[in-house]
């Protein structure tokens, strides 16, 4: 496939719809989990451009930044802390309106005001999670996690 993506305006549902195959696409036939990463991260900046996202990775007790696009971040992050370790503690999604209220947040960019964060599971356990800071309050629903979860179903861990 070539790399380039067509890149749609309308509503949020059109938007994930026309990307999910083509994220399909890029990660046909490869096998390498980083790369796979970095171009659902890359795919997602483009399409969306939010202000960051990116993935950390389950390595023992921490969660290991793994690829992003965007500003610098946060290295290492251990469960429970920040809304990060909190969705792999809890082991479930969270969409955080105003990251200023959230409890414990790791203000990795002052920029961030708004996050979805999404584990990533293999046999039962968090492997990986997604995360997605916008500078919107408010940016992110269901929706997005919907279609962001169909699009963590396409990659191998």
């Amino acid at each position: 496939m070539s790399e380039d993506l067509l890149i749609v305006t309308g509503s949020k549902e059109e938007q994930y719809r026309t990307l999910l195959p083509q994220i399909a696409a890029l990660l046909e036939g490869e096998p390498d989990l980083i790369a796979n990463l970095a171009n659902i991260a890359g795919a997602l900046k483009e399409q969306f451009n939010w202000l960051w996202v990116g993935f950390y990775l389950v390595k023992e007790d921490d969660l290991v930044l793994a690829p992003f696009q965007g500003p610098v971040a946060c290295t290492r992050i251990k469960k429970g802390r920040g809304v990060c370790g909190k969705a792999w503690e809890e082991k479930k999604t969270l969409i955080v309106p105003d990251v200023e209220k959230f409890p414990g947040h790791i203000a990795c960019s002052s920029l961030s005001r708004s996050e979805i964060v999404i584990p990533i599971f293999k046999d039962n356990e968090v492997v990986a999670i997604l995360d997605v800071d916008s500078e919107t309050l408010d940016h992110f629903d269901e929706v997005d996690g919907k279609w962001l979860g169909e699009i963590l179903k396409l990659v191998n861990f």
